[in-house]
Formats: C-alpha cells, structure tokens, sequence
C-alpha cells in the first residue's frame, strides 16, 4: 500500500509528456521517446556505408534515411513500451545539417504529428546538444552556464540564460574542431570515422613530442583551417624525410594534434569564463566525447574553481533523445508551430 497522500494518487497526479523525437542531420537516423527527463527509448540506426568514401556522402545518407527511419521508429516505440496514441508530442530537427537528410527527418515527424493529431515541435539541433545535459536523473547545470559545443560541424562557445534563451558568444570562423580532427585523422590514413580513432592513439603518445603553433583570432572565436594546413604540411615533410614517418610516430602525432586542437578550446572557454563571469561549464557535441578535452576540462576545474558539467557518452554524439528534450521544453511553454515549417540547413542558434 503506498504511502503517498490521496492528492498525489494515480487519478489526480499530471501524466508527464510523451515525446516522441526524431533526429537526422546528418548520417544516423535517431528515434527516441521520453517521459520527462527519463529516456525510454533512444535507438541510432548507423549508416556504414559512408566508410566506404572516407566522409558522409549526402544523397547516400539521405536515401539510408528513408529506407531506416521507420523500422527505428519501431524499435523505439517497442522499447519504450508505448503506444502511438499515448504520445504528447513529435519534435524533429529542423537544422543545421544537410539539407537532404533533414528534409528526411522533418517530412516524416510532421507526417506522423498529422496523421496522429498532435504538435511536430521543430528543434534546433545545437540547442538540443547543449540541453543533452538536462536527460536522465540529473538535473543538469544551474542558469546561467557557459556551454561549449564541438562536434564534427560546429564548434560554438554559448551563453545559456534558460533552456529557451541562448547566445552564442564565439563560434569557428571556418572549420570546426572536429572536422580538424576527422580531416588529420584522415590525412594520417586512419579508419573512418577518424576523430576517435586519433583520441584512441593519442592516449598512448607524447602531447609535447610535436609543436604546432594556435591560430591567433580575436575575441571569442575560433579557427582550425590555418592549424589544419600546418599539420598536413607537417606530415608531408616528414614523410619526404621518412616514407615511415607517421607509422614510427602515429601515437605521439596524434596526441600532439589532439592537445593543440584542446588548447584552442579551453584557451577560448577560459577567456569566455573570465568575461562574463560565469563558473558553471559544460561541454556538448561529438567531440565532447574525446578524452583529451575531458581531461583538460577537469583539470582547469580544479585550479579555476569551476563547476563542470559532462554528458554521458551516448548523449555526445547525434542522437534523438537530445532533440526529445528540447522539444520537451518548447511543449511545456506552450509554443505553438505550423506544420508548413521547412527544414535550414544553416539554421542558427539564439
């Protein structure tokens, strides 16, 4: 027999939102349902096939967008035990991404919002990133934080005033850090995709073994092309010198890229905590999953006296639930969205 007081039984207690979330920026189809916070179902079809090319293809994703979306739709809502009728809710990724996977993702989420007689809420995917933090049984940082966003195609340093009110206060000029990661990994003849596969190596090397200069920009911006074009020179000369040059030294080249990529970062973050203020951290994106950055991110905590905050791993990268929550939040402020809206592939955050 339950101990709760009468008020809080079944009948009179709010049913939380079921929402339904659909992600396809990019190369993985993702469905997720949550109830909440609380993830039932986060399912990630992967698209292998673009190993063959060494990089995302996108007619080739898209096309695997549409023959994957609806079986993950139906593992989904078998793992979270859910009926279509029970959702409150279809939120989808509107942008950034590539224009035909999210054109994919957003046809069939309003589709099925339509058929069902409920909201398609359209999210921004870089916001949903950041609120990746707000999943599970944490409560996630307290506002305002600062939240540094890397993956493969963004690399953003954001203000967060409320899990609706964002601003960007630096972003890359160019390339973004996990695409410097990813194109040196590539250069190195490392298996696709290349970001982990560097931060695997680079766990084994020597970080001073190998010195590249940082990109100079002013204020809170970024910039990886000019560091990228320095490393790529750098192993050509070295493989005219020695044909075995990047097999002889693959650990220790390796962790020199990833620390002088992290310095960027962390040289920029500290510069934005020192600006606005604001000790509480976070990081999001892909690239959030890379060791080197965590570490770096934990050690300058300590000595500065910042709180940090770290997704967990299967919320670093792309995936639906991240987008779930974030539509979560738009649901219960009672925005309301047509269902005419079109995807952006360069959708800006804020």
């Amino acid at each position: 027999m339950s101990n709760l007081p009468a008020y809080f039984s079944a009948e009179i207690m709010p049913q939380l939102p079921l929402i339904l979330a659909v992600e396809s920026s990019c190369d993985d189809t993702g469905v997720a349902i949550i109830r909440g916070n609380e993830v039932l179902a986060n399912v990630i079809s992967n698209q292998t096939i673009h190993e063959n090319y060494g990089g995302v293809v996108p007619e080739l994703a898209s096309r695997a967008h549409a023959q994957n979306i609806v079986p993950t739709l139906a593992e989904a809502l078998k793992q979270a035990k859910v009926e279509a009728g029970e959702l409150s809710a279809v939120a989808y990724t509107r942008g950034p991404g590539l224009m035909g996977s999210l054109h994919v993702g957003v046809a069939f989420a309003k589709s099925w919002a339509w058929a069902n007689g409920i909201p398609a809420i359209p999210v921004n995917h870089m916001q949903a990133h950041v609120l990746a933090h707000f999943l599970g049984p944490n409560s996630g940082p307290n506002f305002p934080f600062l939240c540094l966003t890397v993956s493969g195609g963004h690399t953003q340093l954001v203000k967060v005033a409320s899990a609706l009110e964002m601003e960007v206060l630096g972003e890359t000029r160019d390339d973004a850090a996990g695409e410097a990661f990813d194109k040196v990994a590539k250069l190195m003849g490392l298996a696709y995709p290349g970001g982990p596969v560097l931060d695997r190596l680079a766990q084994n090397g020597d970080p001073d073994k190998f010195h590249f200069s940082k990109p100079r920009v002013s204020g809170l911006d970024m910039s990886f092309s000019g560091l990228k074009t320095q490393i790529w020179q750098f192993l050509q000369h070295g493989q005219q010198q020695d044909s075995e040059f990047i097999a002889v030294n693959q650990s220790d080249i390796a962790a020199s890229v990833q620390d002088s990529i992290v310095g960027v970062l962390m040289e920029k973050l500290e510069n934005a905590v020192n600006a606005t203020g604001i000790t509480e951290v976070a990081i999001a994106g892909g690239v959030s999953a890379n060791s080197g950055l965590r570490q770096s991110l934990f050690s300058t905590a300590e000595r500065l006296g910042w709180i940090v905050h770290v997704p967990p791993f299967e919320y670093c990268t792309d995936n639906a639930a991240m987008v779930a929550i974030a539509g979560l939040k738009l649901y219960d402020a009672g925005q309301v969205f047509p269902l005419d809206i079109e995807p952006i592939p360069r959708l800006k955050l804020g």
